[in-house]
């Protein structure tokens, strides 16, 4: 992880909670996971690793993990939701509601979408992650 151990525990430690097993266990999960995954993924390898762990504290540590910036949340639609290290590059998807296939986009492709929100909106969208969804090549036919 690109943030030291020591970092995420002042984090932590700065809001009131300390580092626990848990914790530790679920962000090395998202951690190995190089990319998106799932609640339910995370689940299974931290129980392998710490069996009475339960659902409902993996959800809450998520959440935590979130709301302090270490991870980000992603809503791909038909409740698959996702999780990734904050720190990993801007990213949005082109999710198929057909298929389910999901295609990260290039934070450039939509520049001109924020620029065009700025100026004629005065609206400043959140950059981080989005979903555009519709159907692929492959459903379209």
């Amino acid at each position: 992880m690109d943030r030291s151990l020591a970092d995420t525990t002042r984090s932590l430690e700065k809001l009131g909670y300390r580092m626990t097993p848990q914790r530790m266990f679920v962000l090395r999960a998202v951690d190995e996971s190089r990319g998106h995954v799932s609640a339910d993924d995370i689940f299974a390898s931290v129980r392998a690793q710490f069996p009475r762990i339960s659902f409902s504290t993996i959800y809450r540590t998520l959440d935590l993990l979130q709301e302090i910036g270490l991870i980000t949340k992603s809503d791909l639609g038909a409740g698959r939701v996702q999780y990734h290290r904050a720190d990993e590059a801007h990213h949005h998807h082109l999710v198929c509601q057909r298929c389910g296939g999901i295609v990260d986009l290039d934070e450039q492709e939509l520049e001109p979408l924020w620029e065009a929100l700025r100026k004629r909106y005065n609206f400043k969208a959140c950059e981080r992650h989005m979903a555009i969804f519709g159907n692929c090549r492959q459903c379209q036919s």
